[in-house]
């Protein structure tokens, strides 16, 4: 089973929980993109053999594992950040996802005439370690962002965000819920 020479970068960061996004505006990492995009089958096959699953997403690569139930109670808690996390930036633009070009300034201005969006922004107080002020949440939330691949600092200059195809997969997390009707009524509000 022929593998890339690059299967070693490839691993580097997918292992660490990064996604390797077609929209980075790394040069490398959209290079290590199209490799995995040619070599996907042969790649599949040589990381499952270490226990690994490549999984494809829409416009993104990512590592899945068979978990037991302690991991999977962690990952539901991790699920419960994000959903917050994504309600929060769906509010401050319902078109918010992969390509999503924006800055903190501009967020911070919305909170001025946005008591929902205030709101939902003090609830992310408990993701950023205590912080009070709203920049200091909101920049919290942004390098869990950054740091988990979802978004990319476009600009240093204008402190300038955009937001990888890897967001799909947070979209993809909060669509995949499924209620029944039955027990709709039983979640408190």
């Amino acid at each position: 089973m022929p593998v890339p020479k690059h299967t070693s970068e490839i691993f580097e960061l997918l292992s660490k929980g990064q996604f390797i996004c077609s929209n980075s505006g790394k040069d490398n990492i959209r290079k290590l993109y199209n490799i995995i995009d040619e070599n996907f089958d042969d790649l599949y096959d040589y990381f499952k053999s270490i226990n690994l699953v490549l999984e494809r997403g829409d416009e993104y690569f990512m590592f899945t594992r068979v978990e037991n139930k302690t991991d999977l109670e962690r990952k539901m808690e991790a699920a419960f950040k994000w959903i917050d996390i994504l309600d929060f930036f769906k509010t401050v633009d319902n078109s918010f996802g992969a390509g999503y070009r924006f800055t903190p300034a501009d967020i911070l201005v919305k909170l001025t005439v946005d008591v929902n969006l205030k709101n939902k922004l003090e609830g992310l107080k408990k993701y950023s370690g205590g912080k009070e002020k709203h920049a200091e949440i909101l920049d919290k939330v942004l390098d869990l962002l950054r740091r988990d691949n979802f978004i990319e600092l476009e600009n240093e200059i204008s402190n300038s965000y955009k937001a990888l195809a890897s967001f799909h997969y947070l979209e993809r997390l909060i669509l995949s819920l499924n209620i029944p009707e039955l027990v709709q009524n039983e979640i408190p509000e």
